[in-house]
């Protein structure tokens, strides 16, 4: 499977583990894998590894994200948290002061840059994870896998196509789960409006929108946040940076990966107005800046359009340099009705325009999931974006402990992930079209929806005390 993978690679001209770099203006680039390849394809979507009646972890990771992760965990009942990792003995410690009045008192590693493997090769974990810079993402849950643990990896899941394949053919291989902790699938009008589609509210999805528009100029140059700068030289590459929080739930709605596929992207970004001009005027006053002062960077405004194999198309923009208030956009867009999440939740049936507020909230009452009548309440009281976090976290574990297929699989990492490269790739071709490629070898067609129902599971306690 790795040598086909490689030689389509180099037949496109997209080898190596840098970014795609293929030259064929005028033509998409082939995303198929052969039927060779799809004889011998394993699918991991609906995959169930049996029942754990506890989830033993092991955290990679505890800077921004990590350690909010590990403090929800320490809550859940049926959850043990054997080890904790960090390169920086001030981020460990500051993990442990988070679940000190815990009953849980993991080991720690620190100080050595490998130290994360010794956490991969324990054989008394079951689960890890992932929290680190993007591009130690793939190469960390790939050694996971391959040592017979599920991962659990931050977004982005990975960020060349070459890394999305290494993630999909690893958790064939080992029959081991590979879960993007995409919290907004998780976020409240998301999963109602989820719900809202599979019960046939909105009708057909032909067409959805999702954004990440955030302004981040001062965090992306902070070096207290991001001491090695690793974010700012991610933002040296041009193109849709950071997709899965837009993309992942319009991509549940529509049911991708699960009754149809992304066929085929475009992608253009604007110019750069404002990352370069930042790094100029920080280098003037501090040398620290000075090599980022003449660095290229993205464009302010990135946009992707999708073409679905059913005809649907899908809208993803781009936006963490320019003074706009926050959005996602999460649009729906059905043959019977409309949801719309930013500025203000909103719901449309028919030509009647936007439901009263009072409406709204009727119908947020009828179709709102079990998760949320479960722990929707109790996950906004311990936070994390609003709660999502938490929903996030239960939900997996909840998964783990059933034995229920998870609500994301390795096939959603790597698809979501693989918007990056191919945005990169179509804007070098001056927006010309780029075949996606299909990680579930075909298996799309006949893979089950996301299940919201809490038919099985959703018995995990919730601990506060």
């Amino acid at each position: 499977m790795a040598n086909n993978r490689r030689m389509f690679l180099k037949m496109t001209g997209l080898t190596g583990l840098g970014l795609l770099t293929g030259s064929a203006k005028g033509s998409a680039i082939s995303g198929s894998r052969s039927e060779e390849i799809k004889k011998s394809h394993f699918n991991m979507s609906g995959y169930v590894a049996g029942k754990l009646n506890t989830v033993r972890l092991g955290f990679i990771g505890l800077g921004n994200r990590g350690p909010v992760h590990l403090e929800h965990n320490s809550k859940l009942d049926g959850v043990e948290i054997k080890a904790i990792c960090d390169l920086r003995p001030e981020r460990l410690a500051n993990a442990k002061k988070r679940i000190s009045g815990s009953r849980h008192h993991p080991d720690s590693y620190t100080g050595n840059d490998t130290d994360w493997k010794k956490v991969c090769e324990r054989n008394d974990i079951d689960l890890i994870y992932i929290a680190t810079p993007w591009q130690l993402h793939t190469p960390m849950a790939v050694y996971a896998m391959n040592q017979g643990k599920h991962v659990a990896i931050e977004v982005p899941a990975a960020t060349t196509l070459e890394e999305c394949w290494q993630l999909v053919e690893a958790s064939e291989k080992n029959k081991r789960h590979c879960v993007m902790l995409e919290n907004c699938c998780y976020d409240f009008f998301e999963l109602l409006t989820l719900n809202m589609t599979q019960q046939g509210f909105f009708g057909e999805i032909v067409h959805a929108e999702g954004a990440y528009i955030h302004d981040l100029m001062h965090l992306n140059f902070s070096k207290t946040k991001y001491p090695e700068m690793w974010r700012l030289k991610q933002n040296f590459k041009n193109g849709n940076l950071y997709a899965t929080h837009g993309l992942g739930p319009v991509c549940q709605a529509m049911n991708i990966n699960r009754g149809d596929q992304m066929e085929y992207l475009v992608s253009m970004s604007s110019n750069d107005f404002s990352m370069k001009h930042r790094a100029e005027e920080l280098a003037a006053t501090d040398d620290f800046f000075k090599p980022f002062a003449g660095k290229t960077y993205r464009g302010n405004m990135n946009t992707s359009v999708v073409r679905t194999h059913k005809g649907k198309t899908i809208m993803i923009q781009h936006d963490v340099s320019s003074p706009r208030v926050y959005s996602r956009i999460h649009l729906l867009s059905g043959t019977k009705g409309a949801a719309l999440k930013y500025p203000s939740p909103k719901i449309s049936l028919g030509h009647e325009g936007w439901m009263t507020e009072e409406n709204f909230k009727l119908l947020e009452e009828k179709y709102k999931p079990n998760s949320v009548k479960k722990i929707g309440e109790l996950a906004k009281q311990i936070g994390g974006h609003g709660g999502m976090d938490f929903m996030m976290n239960w939900r997996l574990i909840d998964c783990l402990r059933n034995g229920i297929p998870l609500d994301m699989d390795v096939y959603d990492a790597a698809l979501w992930s693989s918007v990056t490269p191919l945005s990169q790739q179509s804007i070098q071709n001056r927006s010309g079209s780029v075949d996606v490629p299909d990680f579930t070898s075909g298996h799309w067609k006949k893979n089950k929806p996301v299940d919201l129902s809490l038919s099985q599971g959703g018995d995990t306690k919730v601990n506060l005390e």
